[in-house]
């Protein structure tokens, strides 16, 4: 009789424990439409079960998993299915989903092509199909990075190399104490990401001159030449809105980039879901102008449905671009030829996560994209009608991809604006608490709003439905008949 031996042993339980995570897994997407969209653990129920000493000896790794999805029961948000409308949060791709599952198992280094060789070329293959689809120039650089906050960083990391160098400052040199100080002009619809990067960049957020955009919320030609004016010699980045996080807004690109341009100024476009618009022939209107830009900011997160992390960052000068994040180092081995990432990108050591989106690229394809945009701005347009239609409440800003806002109304005689904001909260958290769909608040112009961002492909007219019906209940107004 033989004894199995160590090598043996564990690979017979790493064979049980990927079974086991694949049933599990499987299990949890098949319960995704049935199954509450919001969290029903408590957080002092999540610490109860997880808050607890460290092990001296190991635990079976079939169990481990098994005590894992017991315990994050309730503690998941149903962001993975088609009911969830918080944020802009896209799902998983099935193609995507097992790519990333791959992308874990081979465990690549995606920092040099001399430690992911595939890795490295299905993101220079990525990239390339990228620019075609978001309809950027050929000869832009990219980075993958992890969403579009590190984007913005990439980006603006090479703007800021650029304009200094226009003002005879070498930053990767001598820094910025004493350099020349960098402004960033944008419009009031600025997302918080590129205030974290102006912050991480060393720029500053005294130096981001905030412009009020329209009524519309486009930033207008005049608005930007007036502030432009006011400091003209300061080296400057353009930052400009294809989608902004609450009306999908966008700026009047073409204007407004020949205007910077004319200024000498660095534009950059933060289109973190409004550059797939370019997928759709009919949004396309949407994006004239926007490849005359030198740099711009996506995810993949959102609309491509590929899982998290990922983003991406595109800057028209590579030049610019490699002269910020490029890195040599004896130790490592350098390409001749092949595609090292962290000349591109702010990691050293990263996740290959240029699979996923290669795995969601080829399982949509140009008309699988177009539609899957196309049906989230339909299912937009859907939920925000309907449930602006019903009583105290109001569509205030009607989607024209896929956000848009609602507000609900204290019908009490007398009511101000400070109780119908607590009624939007009041309504939105009792439709959130249902478990029938999740929306998230924001603050537009002063006003509480719910917002309504539709990002999944695995959204459909039944959870449209679904939503209205729910945000029909938490109004206490009848039930209404599906679409």
């Amino acid at each position: 009789m033989t004894t199995a031996t160590p090598a043996e042993l564990s690979g017979s339980r790493q064979q049980a424990t990927l079974e086991r995570a694949a049933e599990l897994a499987l299990a949890y997407l098949e319960t995704l439409g049935d199954a509450p969209v919001c969290a029903t653990a408590s957080l002092a129920e999540l610490r109860r079960r997880f808050l607890h000493p460290l092990p001296d000896t190991g635990v079976d790794p079939v169990s481990v998993i098994d005590d894992l999805v017991r315990d994050v029961a309730g503690g998941v948000i149903g962001n993975a299915g088609g009911r969830f409308y918080g944020w802009v949060v896209g799902a998983s791709l099935p193609a995507a989903l097992a790519a990333d599952w791959l992308t874990g198992t081979w465990d690549q280094n995606a920092g040099i092509y001399a430690l992911g060789p595939a890795a490295a070329v299905v993101e220079e293959v990525s990239g390339t199909w990228l620019k075609d689809v978001l309809g950027l120039p050929a000869s832009a650089s990219f980075a993958f990075v992890t969403g579009c906050q590190m984007a913005h960083v990439t980006c603006l990391a090479a703007a800021r190399h650029a304009v200094l160098a226009r003002a005879g400052w070498d930053v990767n040199r001598d820094g910025l104490a004493g350099a020349p100080s960098i402004r960033i002009i944008t419009s009031s619809e600025v997302h918080g990401t590129t205030t974290r990067a102006a912050k991480l960049l060393g720029i500053g957020t005294a130096n981001i001159v905030v412009v009020p955009s329209d009524e519309t919320g486009r930033l207008t030609p005049d608005a930007l030449r007036d502030a432009l004016d006011r400091d003209p010699q300061r080296p400057t980045i353009v930052v400009l809105q294809a989608g902004d996080v609450n009306c999908g807004v966008f700026d009047p690109l073409p204007e407004l980039i020949a205007l910077a341009h004319e200024a000498n100024a660095w534009v950059h476009v933060d289109g973190a879901m409004g550059l797939w618009c370019n997928a759709v022939p009919e949004l396309r209107y949407l994006l004239e102008g926007a490849e005359l830009a030198d740099s711009w900011a996506t995810d993949g997160h959102k609309w491509l449905n590929v899982p998290y992390d990922s983003g991406y960052a595109f800057v028209a000068d590579p030049a610019a671009h490699r002269a910020v994040m490029e890195h040599r180092a004896s130790y490592l081995t350098h390409a001749d030829e092949g595609r090292d990432q962290l000349d591109w990108t702010p990691e050293h050591s990263r996740r290959a996560r240029g699979f996923a989106t290669y795995a969601a690229l080829r399982e949509l394809g140009r008309a699988g994209i177009a539609d899957l945009v196309r049906g989230c701005c339909r299912h937009a347009y859907e939920i925000v009608t309907r449930i602006g239609a019903l009583p105290n409440a109001r569509a205030i800003c009607v989607p024209q991809i896929n956000q848009g806002l609602v507000r609900f109304y204290d019908d009490r005689p007398g009511a101000t604006e400070e109780d119908h904001d607590r009624r939007t909260d009041e309504v939105m958290a009792a439709i959130n608490a249902s478990g029938e769909a999740f929306f998230t608040g924001t603050t537009w112009r002063g006003s509480r709003c719910m917002r309504v961002s539709v990002s999944s492909w695995r959204t459909t007219t039944d959870d449209v439905n679904r939503a209205v019906i729910a945000a029909e209940r938490a109004l206490g107004v009848g039930a209404s008949q599906p679409a």
